[in-house]
């Protein structure tokens, strides 16, 4: 029995239930996953009192960088990020990792995008981060839009290759110059964007929302002409990597993905 659970706050939205129950049952596994809501400023509690009763958990807002200073064993990649989204226990020790940038890149693949000459990243938090530090090997520039500079120092530390450019949040941009833009902002918070977005778009937008959806930069870009990918495709891809870690072992990642894909369309109706 492999028991998981998605933690944070608001949690009721979460389409994580469905599509970690939906994968145990296509992967013949016996398994339990359940939306547990805990606020910022709790989680460590919540692991000291219920941490026994999980093998893994999925981490959403606002738990991704309050994760990292409760001391779990946390690889290389995860701590340039300063960004986790996945706890599991192994050998009776917690660990933490993250499958946010691995599944966004998944998620772009699946699209059959995989190089990039510009990028603007909407949002600096700890999914900001997990995009950038992925993209850095596969984009030449990577820009990111934020409301304050207390996170620029580090989205720096998570780029080695890539020119990078921290800008201030502005409503007067240019999504045509760059090729791809990711919306890693709350809900609501970009829609006042939608209003720069050209018609004959020709940049790729990718929006990690998915419920609600569309959001209002999402429609005003399919109304432009332009493509976008759900935020339910890095749900999908990072939910996969969750399980082949907590397996430990690889899965049929692409007859799991088509399966998945079905059940997340239907329940995001």
């Amino acid at each position: 029995m492999i028991r998981g659970a998605v933690l944070g706050s608001p949690i009721s939205h979460s389409l994580s239930p469905i599509l970690h129950t939906a994968a145990f049952e296509f992967l013949g596994i016996e398994g339990t996953y359940q939306a547990v809501d805990v606020p910022s400023g709790t989680l460590s509690n919540f692991i000291t009192e219920r941490g026994a009763d999980f093998d893994y958990l999925s981490l959403t807002m606002p738990l991704k960088e309050e994760v990292m200073g409760l001391g779990f064993a946390t690889d290389s990649k995860t701590k340039e990020i300063q960004s986790g989204n996945t706890v599991y226990c192994r050998d009776g020790e917690w660990k933490l990792t993250s499958t946010d940038g691995s599944g966004f890149l998944s998620a772009l693949s699946h699209a059959g995008l995989t190089t990039f000459d510009r990028v603007l990243i909407l949002g600096a938090g700890g999914t900001a981060r997990a995009v950038t530090g992925a993209l850095d090997s596969i984009a030449t520039e990577i820009h990111v839009l934020g409301r304050s500079s207390i996170r620029q120092e580090a989205l720096a530390r998570s780029i080695h290759s890539a020119q990078f450019e921290y800008q201030r949040w502005t409503l007067d941009i240019d999504f045509s110059q760059y090729d791809l833009v990711v919306n890693t902002t709350p809900a609501g918070a970009a829609d006042l964007l939608a209003d720069a977005v050209s018609l004959g778009t020709k940049t790729v937008l990718f929006d990690v929302i998915y419920k609600p959806w569309p959001t209002e930069l999402a429609q005003r870009w399919v109304d432009c002409g332009g493509a976008v990918i759900n935020g339910l495709e890095l749900l999908l891809y990072q939910g996969i990597d969750q399980l082949e870690i907590i397996l430990n072992r690889k899965v049929d990642r692409s007859a799991l993905a088509q399966h998945l894909r079905v059940v997340l369309a239907k329940a995001a109706k």
